[in-house]
């Protein structure tokens, strides 16, 4: 069984374990909360590729702008928040793991329905990745096949799970995160909890 924790993840046919005292925690410029970041891969320049981080938002206001950007936003934790994106009508998330998809270059307000929330943030240079995004209860065991050139991402929210991939075995606790990249065999999630999976894709050109 392994527990090696890591703060870099690097392209190889490895998982990875990021544990929270190796998350960057990041006060907002605007005073309005925080940013934990759990993951990010950059490509060699000042961009990222993708990035994954917790907001901790703390008050009403308006989200920095991200021009190029996919963002995807679940609640985690709290009442709740009612997002004003650009020309849309205001859209709630009060249910724990409801789900906003949008531009980071739109316009977007950010209101709070009764206190603090904490919520998972996902976000691809659109040009370059895709994201599918979901989160789930995790009750028994669960596949996750490897496709060439992708990358799954594991957030334990609550619980507990183990990996196994290729005979060895990973645990995660809650608030710890897996990474699994590389080709290889399949990968088996086993455990009790909930868990945010994002699998992140180059895309294709045309696309």
């Amino acid at each position: 069984m392994r527990r090696d924790p890591a703060r870099n993840v690097h392209p190889m046919s490895a998982t990875t374990l990021l544990q929270p005292a190796r998350y960057q925690r990041t006060r907002w410029k605007n005073d309005g909360g925080w940013t934990t970041e759990i993951a990010r891969r950059d490509d060699g320049h000042a961009d990222f590729l993708w990035r994954v981080s917790i907001a901790e938002i703390e008050r009403d206001g308006a989200f920095s702008s991200f021009a190029g950007v996919d963002r995807d936003l679940l609640l985690l934790e709290g009442s709740g928040i009612e997002l004003e994106i650009g020309d849309e009508p205001p859209r709630a998330l009060t249910r724990r793991f409801e789900h906003a998809h949008f531009g980071g270059e739109l316009p977007v307000h950010c209101r709070l329905l009764a206190g603090p929330t904490r919520d998972f943030n996902v976000m691809v240079r659109r040009d370059a990745m895709l994201a599918e995004v979901a989160a789930r209860p995790l009750v028994g065991s669960m596949l996750l096949f490897p496709d060439a050139g992708a990358a799954w991402l594991v957030y334990v929210h609550a619980g507990a799970l183990a990996l196994r991939r290729d005979g060895s075995e990973t645990t995660a606790l809650a608030g710890e995160t897996l990474m699994v990249e590389g080709e290889g065999g399949r990968i088996t999630l086993e455990g009790a909890g909930e868990i945010v999976l994002v699998k992140f894709a180059p895309r294709l050109r045309g696309v």
